[in-house]
């Protein structure tokens, strides 16, 4: 079952380095500041933590913004997910 919830930004492991386009993130961090994150990330909870794989220019522009948590779409899983997410 997946969840839309606030999770704080500090309890997400981004285990995949990502290089976030610039002009993205600038563009969503207007975006946020004017009508507030619109789209949730995705990310997966596996023994209680949390792992996010997508979202990466919401995800920094939430940051940058100095916000403390983020829109996300919960969905629980098996340790056996997120290995198949890093492999």
């Amino acid at each position: 079952m997946v969840k839309v919830r606030e999770i704080p930004l500090n309890q997400i492991k981004r285990p995949l380095p990502r290089e976030n386009d610039p002009n993205k993130v600038a563009a969503l961090m207007a975006s946020i500041r004017e009508i507030g994150q619109q789209e949730p990330i995705d990310v997966l909870e596996v023994d209680g933590q949390y792992y996010g794989f997508s979202g990466c220019h919401r995800y920094e522009a939430c940051q940058r913004l100095g916000k403390e948590t983020v829109l996300a779409r919960v969905r629980k899983a098996p340790r056996a997910v997120l290995k198949m997410h890093l492999a």
